[in-house]
């Protein structure tokens, strides 16, 4: 493949299936459409792991959470690992970002030429009481779903600027010689549930489609996700006209950041760069939206877990869509490939793919690992994917196990009272995963970590006497912590 320019565009909290080109019903994102339509988009993409910080640190570095120790929010990414950001820099390419990268500090290296208005983790500290995992402390977000709906965001205007700055960025560097990356990160459609309210009116309420098992009477109820809806405040349920207003927000946002990325894919076009230049769209993970009664990120669901992603431009085959399995550790070396520049040979061990060439071969299985180990769980759980099933392994818990191809909107797990068939299964699948990780003895290390990084802040009170943001603030704006609830456990 003949080096060229990337850019690489990235967005928070964006569902696999919340784009028309992925047969949304309603969802108006032309821009995406069209980048899907003039390329490459992958049916079966998922993060390695359903919370900001450590899918992040993943997609920079290619490896595992449990290789890199980026638990949860409030053990950012810090640089030390090897990005493929830091790859292209040492071999003297441009590599610049813009927008949200919620590493630890911009006084670290983080693998940038340089960073141009990044969103990082609060004060570099970010959040640690998400190492607080004994079910002594609560947080209350029912706010956030009950006054979803139309209005202006901090979130909005910063990815208007991030846009801008993108557009003056291409600009400037329309003529380099050597190929660049541009990393531009959006953080819509992250919450809070504001849309724009031009988007919000394109989604009448009573057109939207109600999520699968909403319902309190059809919640799953396994026990991680009963513990994450009393966490959150969810065990309460939500009447329906508040979710539909809730989707529709989300449907709004998603539109705006579909018409952000349009408008700098029209520069890229006029500055005649397209032909030069290779494109990368994706997420760092999903969004619940009330399916199996569960808001927000965190869980293996296809709503959380599954992530858009789209390549285009030379070399890319056309108007083709590819369900051989891919994660977001496939974008190391993607990245490095793109822009041609050799392998290193400290990244041998990697585990992603190049997507360029999953991209142009047959179909073909393949399985996708990713982990969970931060706010709102007790224990540690784990996903397998391959092209047919889904198996979710638990920590002192039940695992899950999906039929993907027959029960698409996983209504049915088969770990209930398993069939002969399925009990193979469960046995094939556990053996798989542990020849990739020991779930209880990775699962013991990420609570030792967050305890210890809990003692350097303080201990337990001084991190629950700070309080906790429901939302990273944008570069300026200032953190509203909010108290935790306490609980008797005794």
């Amino acid at each position: 493949m003949k080096p060229a320019n990337l850019l690489f565009i990235l967005s928070d909290q964006h569902q696999a299936a919340a784009m028309g080109c992925a047969g949304h019903p309603l969802l108006q994102t032309p821009n995406l459409d069209r980048l899907a339509a003039d390329g490459t988009r992958f049916s079966n993409a998922y993060t390695n792991c359903a919370v900001c910080v450590p899918a992040r640190a993943a997609l920079a570095t290619g490896r595992y959470v449990h290789q890199l120790g980026n638990w949860d929010n409030g053990l950012p990414y810090d640089g030390s690992v090897p990005s493929w950001g830091h790859r292209l820099k040492d071999g003297g390419q441009r590599v610049d970002s813009i927008g949200k990268l919620h590493f630890r500090s911009a006084q670290d290296d983080n693998g940038f030429t340089r960073e141009i208005e990044p969103l990082h983790v609060v004060e570099g500290i970010g959040d640690p009481a998400s190492g607080i995992r004994d079910g002594s402390i609560t947080r209350n977000w029912r706010r956030g779903i009950e006054e979803a709906g139309p209005a202006e965001s901090t979130y909005q205007q910063y990815d208007i600027r991030n846009r801008e700055n993108a557009i003056r960025w291409l600009r400037e560097h329309a003529d380099d010689e050597r190929p660049w990356v541009l990393f531009l990160s959006f953080v819509t459609p992250h919450p809070p549930f504001l849309s724009p309210p031009e988007t919000y009116k394109l989604y009448p309420h009573a057109d939207i489609e109600m999520p699968p098992q909403w319902a309190e009477e059809d919640w799953a109820q396994h026990p991680a996700f009963q513990y994450m809806r009393r966490f959150f405040g969810h065990d309460q349920p939500y009447d329906e006209a508040t979710i539909r207003r809730l989707h529709a927000a989300y449907y709004g946002i998603c539109s705006f950041l579909d018409e952000q990325i349009g408008r700098v894919l029209t520069a890229l076009e006029a500055l005649n760069l397209q032909e030069h230049t290779r494109v990368i769209y994706t997420s760092d993970h999903g969004e619940q939206l009330g399916a199996r009664g569960v808001f927000g990120k965190f869980t293996m669901y296809e709503e959380a877990s599954a992530i858009p992603m789209i390549l285009s431009g030379p070399d890319v085959p056309v108007g083709k869509v590819v369900d051989t399995p891919v994660s977001l550790i496939d974008c190391h070396p993607s990245v490095l490939e793109a822009v041609g520049s050799p392998p290193h040979g400290d990244d041998a061990d990697l585990p992603g793919e190049s997507l360029w060439v999953i991209a142009a071969s047959d179909e073909r299985d393949r399985t996708i690992f990713a982990e969970y180990h931060a706010i709102a769980s007790n224990n540690a759980y784990y996903m397998l994917r391959d092209r047919r099933f889904k198996y979710i392994y638990h920590v002192d818990a039940p695992p899950q196990l999906f039929d993907l191809i027959a029960d698409p909107l996983e209504l049915k797990d088969l770990a209930i009272h398993p069939d002969e068939d399925s009990q193979r299964l469960l046995a094939h699948y556990e053996a798989k995963l542990r020849k990739i990780v020991d779930p209880e003895a990775v699962d013991g290390q990420a609570k030792a970590d967050q305890a210890r990084r809990i003692e350097e802040l303080g201990g337990r009170d001084a991190v629950v006497s700070r309080g906790a943001f429901v939302n990273s603030p944008v570069p300026g704006e200032v953190p509203r912590f909010r108290e935790f609830q306490e609980r008797d456990n005794s």
